[in-house]
């Protein structure tokens, strides 16, 4: 999903919409209803343990991370004199880096450990990304951008885990709410440094704030955040791993109960063929918008930085507080109908940012894009943890973060050659298209199953 993959475990809910619910009889009773959902919401977050304060801080660093270098990044190719063809294969390499390295990755952690793995993130991530802002030539671009994805895939691959052995079931949704939230809202914060670092070295060295180095700064404090916000991960508890409660609740049941848990295990392969290809042509739609969209508002409507961050620092905002609704939307609906819905309804939202005739018509369906996507962000990921067991959700995580490699791979390579050989807006309708696929494709493998 989008930029990131939450993962999580949660309870089957029904997937039919549920009847219209009867008023209670009793004012007092509603008011306790209510006073009693807003202890239980604090009181989950205030028994959390350290281990997820540390990680979800260091999800805001990264949140931060992100949204500096998506508006500084691209930007300052392109100051380079670079076009949008090549800037599309240059945003893709992060994704390459992705893939090549999850696997290999989620291996080194289960070797020696998440926690290392996720230290070394914290500091070669940073370090490749400035690297980035240093280099003008277009191989050395190319290579130092790939090898800063492998490394920060590092991130993807052990953050959720982590969250996930360090909450209790009853709390993961929330907390998954709350990471996305952190990552995709006060993270997008991030976008108004990422608008006035540029201003303001523009403004003391008297050159456009569209110039090489001031949006080379730009990407330099990007770099930093991760750097500083990584710090304190040094006091973070590995969690040791033991045998699930599937295990040991049928390990006294001797050796014929044994063999069916196992042959039980195996690899569901058309189950994850269902869940993934959908997940891979919405990644493909959203890389294809979300990659270049930056870019595409400074080469269609001409901003400069400052303005640009202040757009994308609401966007972001108000998005990430609106994925904390996550939770109240999943008690009324299915997670289906949810998905698919907002899929549906986020197709005419690109269209409209990519043919739009105004700066104020392609912002407001930006902000109504972003808002709907970081709704789904924690809900896709539950939905498709609930569909395997204990043992295979880890797999599936994996297998998520090569769909999510491929797509914002595949995705901006396209949309950079729509953009260079046919217009701006011929990516949107790649992308409107993808988004119109993926929830029909989830609606075809998975929608008569929850309907019965």
């Amino acid at each position: 999903m989008a930029y990131v993959k939450v993962c999580a475990c949660a309870h089957l809910v029904r997937s039919e919409f549920p009847m219209p619910l009867v008023s209670d009889t009793s004012e007092s009773s509603t008011k306790a209803k209510t006073s009693w959902s807003v202890r239980s919401t604090l009181k989950l977050f205030t028994s959390l343990p350290r281990n997820v304060w540390l990680l979800l801080l260091f999800t805001t660093g990264k949140g931060f991370q992100l949204s500096i270098a998506a508006l500084t990044l691209n930007y300052y190719v392109h100051s380079l004199g670079y076009q949008p063809d090549y800037i599309g294969v240059f945003s893709a390499m992060p994704a390459i880096g992705a893939f090549l390295g999850a696997i290999p990755i989620g291996m080194l952690a289960d070797r020696i450990g998440r926690k290392p793995v996720l230290l070394l993130t914290a500091f070669l991530s940073p370090l490749f990304l400035a690297l980035c802002g240093l280099v003008t030539s277009a191989p050395l671009l190319l290579a130092v951008n790939l090898i800063q994805g492998l490394v920060s895939t590092a991130y993807w691959v052990t953050n959720l885990p982590l969250l996930t052995e360090n909450t209790k079931e009853g709390q993961r949704v929330g907390v998954l709410a709350m990471n996305s939230f952190l990552l995709l809202g006060i993270g997008a914060l991030g976008n108004l440094l990422g608008g006035a670092i540029p201003e303001y070295v523009a403004s003391i060295m008297h050159v456009s704030a569209g110039s090489t180095m001031p949006l080379r700064w730009g990407v330099f404090v990007a770099a930093l955040f991760t750097f500083v916000f990584g710090l304190p991960l040094w006091l973070l508890k590995e969690t040791r791993h033991t045998r699930s409660i599937g295990e040991e609740s049928i390990a006294p049941l001797g050796a014929e109960a044994l063999v069916k848990l196992e042959e039980k295990e195996r690899w569901p392969v058309w189950l994850y063929l269902k869940l993934l290809l959908p997940d891979l042509v919405f990644t493909m739609g959203e890389g294809a918008v979300v990659a270049l969209i930056q870019l595409y508002f400074v080469l269609r409507f001409q901003l400069l930085p400052g303005t640009l961050g202040l757009i994308f620092t609401f966007s972001g905002l108000a998005g990430g507080v609106f994925s904390l609704t996550a939770p109240l939307f999943v008690k009324r609906w299915s997670k289906l109908r949810l998905v698919t819905s907002v899929q549906y309804l986020s197709a005419p939202l690109m269209l409209l940012i990519g043919f739009s005739p105004t700066l104020s018509l392609a912002i407001v369906g930006e902000y109504a894009r972003s808002f709907m996507r970081t709704l789904i962000e924690p809900v896709y990921a539950a939905f498709a943890m609930e569909q395997v067991s204990d043992k295979q959700r880890a797999t599936l995580a994996g297998f998520y973060s090569v769909t999510w490699s491929i797509g914002f791979s595949v995705g901006p390579t396209i949309a950079g050659w729509l953009q260079s050989s046919i217009n701006l807006s011929a990516s949107f309708a790649f992308g409107a298209f993808c988004l119109l696929l993926a929830p029909s494709l989830l609606l075809a493998f998975f929608g008569k199953r929850h309907q019965a």
